[in-house]
């Protein structure tokens, strides 16, 4: 039995399930922080809602999974399944009534005080107001509900995962002695915030659904007094298991496998704080919870309706202004994409700078009648996406066209399996990847027709091929001819569709190959340099860090002198600041107005500085079990560019989060004698100053006639 390293203690390592919750406890201090605008804070409260809800429905219900089958293995920081799950239950718990006190101590009355009331019990509302409610309620909502009452002949109904629901106890009008629960479904299909008359000028009031209903609930049981009645709601284990080796068509599992999802297990109840004990007793017996994952909430349910008060006209004093999205310098619109491409290649850094040339590169090739064929891996796209639409019409246009799509791509299955079909019947080849493993590498590959032979032409990214989060996450990409990286490009594709591995690769690490194994030489090459007393030096920007062997050579770098900077979003296992261990390395994780997407990797490599970017977190999932690729940033000036995003990002001080020494808490930097500067905010300024630069040196046109010397 293999020794275990001393750099992989497990009190020199986080659990990546606290973790998280420290990860959404950052969100959390952005809804609480007093100098960020009113309604942004509210959209942070509901982002650290919607995060906890997917963190309960894979997360808790995958622990609940393995404490349910005996599973006893202890995870890296030596906590068993069971452990685990003592720890994080009241650390949520925690974390909820921290989320209800922001909103009922600091955002409801200041959103009040800025002209948006939002009536909290129909109790209150007054008769004007009760009036157009109950109006409302028969004209709209009844026609919509589905009245469900339980008793001896009539069983309790499935309560579908992450529904609104109100319970009641209701009483026989004929047999007082006989009293029932009864339950309605809070339809999803119509806007949870209702806009009511105001009782003062110049404020809008608003009411939500369930209160709405709540009021009304005595014209759906005409036969029973409501005793009682609150709203809850149920989380079940969403977590899809999927046997592909026995799946003997993996589309038709997955579409069965999203069904179950509905109807898992329930890990989290939510009732209202105030809700009739004798109502919640039944409840629980009916959904078979235990009191462990009973979640009593002082407020209104599910939060994410914050995301649509954030919507509401009228606030925009209260809203950072819309950024738009700039023209990418190197880039112009009227010429065609491929000669721009032929003469340098294009850095992308989204949402700073627009996502169309991406756009641009397939539109283009669906048309240019030189194209000869496109090969793409869809992950996650838009509902109304024009990157499908432009592969679907590349094949009617006859081109061949390859097209992976990800499956089970995380609660996006039934929107790709979708997509899947209307391609397949555009006349597209689909494909699903390899068995075992999930596609997340983010590659484009254009194969063109020219004077001098063939040529490729290939998009590298970041993120997903999606217009719509390139708008809200911060991610990057690469647009290059270079035919080592086209070759390369070639053979993923091949891998991918004819499970062919080519016996050697040029410029692109992929996974599960040896991307991994690539990092830790990297890595290593600057332990070895340290060691020679050389300047050493690694900047890694990622999401989650909690790989056990990328965190060993890091610490292994760390102990022999290597300077580490880390801007890691989410989860990391790694901890600084242990003496001899990790006292060379920092970690800072950037929570701003997008969500930071993007991976960058950078090696000092005794001066020959290397810079990655690509698909992968360093994270045994992305390194070990999927297809991921990362790829070099070769042209100087571009390598200059990434750099700089990467030391912009190292010099925020509003934004980002420190983590403390030997500790999983993460702190703001202490501003005294700093320069305030917003990473994200830099970006935004520096866009605006490149196009506006751009205006100024646009050569005006001017057309003057030329006049006939010697006529009159």
């Amino acid at each position: 039995m293999k020794e275990k390293s001393k750099y992989l203690k497990p009190e020199y390592l986080e659990n990546r399930e606290l973790s998280w919750m420290q990860f959404n406890k950052r969100i959390l201090a952005e809804a609480k922080d007093k100098n960020i605008l009113l309604f942004e804070r509210i959209k942070f409260l509901s982002i650290t809602a919607s995060n906890l809800d997917e963190f309960f429905m894979i997360r808790i219900a995958s622990l609940m999974d393995m404490v349910h089958a005996g599973y006893r293995k202890e995870d890296i920081a030596g906590m068993t399944p069971e452990e685990q799950l003592a720890e994080i239950v009241p650390e949520a718990k925690a974390f909820m009534a921290e989320q209800y006190k922001t909103l009922n101590r600091a955002l409801l009355p200041q959103l009040e005080k800025a002209g948006l009331k939002l009536i909290e019990h129909h109790e209150d509302l007054s008769e004007k107001q009760a009036e157009f409610v109950d109006e409302y309620f028969s004209r709209d909502v009844y026609p919509v509900l589905t009245p469900m009452a339980v008793d001896s002949s009539r069983p309790f109904p499935l309560i579908q995962n992450k529904t609104l629901n109100i319970g009641a106890l209701i009483q026989d009008k004929k047999k007082a002695d006989v009293v029932d629960i009864a339950t309605v479904q809070v339809p999803g299909v119509l806007p949870r915030i209702v806009e009511i008359p105001s009782e003062k000028e110049g404020e809008k009031a608003i009411i939500l659904l369930e209160e709405v209903i709540e009021r009304n609930l005595d014209k759906l049981f005409l036969n029973y007094t409501i005793l009682s009645a609150h709203p809850y709601r149920v989380m079940r284990n969403a977590d899809l298991t999927i046997d592909e080796d026995d799946a003997a068509d993996l589309l038709k599992e997955i579409q069965k496998q999203i069904k179950k999802r509905q109807w898992g297990e329930v890990i989290r109840l939510e009732v209202a704080d105030t809700m009739d004990k004798r109502l919640q007793k039944k409840l629980m017996e009916q959904l078979n919870v235990d009191e462990e994952y009973l979640y009593k909430i002082k407020g209104p349910l599910d939060l994410t309706f914050l995301m649509k008060a954030y919507g509401i006209d009228g606030f925009d004093d209260y809203k950072l202004p819309k950024y738009i999205p700039q023209t990418v310098p190197g880039y112009d619109r009227e010429k065609g994409i491929f000669e721009q491409i032929a003469e340098h290649d294009i850095l992308l850094h989204h949402p700073y700078y627009e996502f169309t040339p991406v756009i641009d590169f397939i539109s283009q090739a669906a048309n240019d009648r030189n194209v000869l064929a496109i090969k793409q891996t869809l992950y996650r796209v838009s509902g109304n996406s024009p990157i499908v639409a432009s592969l679907a019409r590349a094949a009617e246009n006859g081109k061949q066209v390859t097209v992976l799509v990800e499956l089970k791509a995380r609660f996006d299955e039934e929107n790709n399996i979708g997509w899947a079909k209307m391609l397949e019947k555009a006349g597209c080849h689909v494909i699903y990847g390899l068995v075992g493993l999930k596609t997340h590498s983010k590659i484009a590959l254009v194969v063109r027709k020219e004077e001098d032979g063939i040529r490729r032409y290939v998009h590298l990214g970041t993120g997903n091929y999606n217009d719509v989060t390139a708008k809200l996450y911060t991610d990057m990409g690469l647009l290059t001819c270079n035919d080592a990286i086209g070759e390369d490009a070639t053979a993923v594709f091949n891998m991918l569709s004819g499970y062919s591995e080519p016996p050697a690769w040029n410029k692109l690490m992929v996974a599960p190959i040896w991307l991994k194994d690539q990092f830790i030489t990297l890595i290593n090459r600057e332990t070895e340099n340290a060691k020679k007393g050389k300047k050493a030096r690694i900047v890694a920007k990622m999401n989650s860090l909690c790989d056990p062997m990328i965190i060993e050579a890091l610490y292994k770098a760390s102990a022999a002198g290597v300077e580490i900077d880390l801007i890691v979003r989410g989860i990391c296992c790694l901890k600084t600041g242990i003496p001899g261990i990790s006292e060379n390395i920092k970690v800072r994780s950037i929570v701003g107005n997008f969500l930071e997407h993007a991976r960058i990797f950078y090696f000092y490599n005794d001066g020959f500085e290397d810079v990655y970017m690509g698909s992968a977190d360093w994270m045994p999932r992305n390194l070990d079990k999927r297809v991921e690729i990362t790829f070099p940033v070769e042209d100087e000036d571009l390598k200059q560019q990434v750099m700089d995003i990467l030391r912009i990002q190292l010099a925020d001080t509003l934004k980002a989060y420190i983590l403390q020494p030997n500790s999983r808490e993460y702190e703001k930097q202490d501003l005294r004698g700093l320069k305030k500067i917003g990473a994200q905010d830099t970006f935004c300024e520096q866009a605006l100053a490149k196009a506006e630069e751009r205006k100024k040196n646009k050569i005006e046109r001017t057309f003057e006639p030329v006049m006939a010397k010697g006529l009159s």
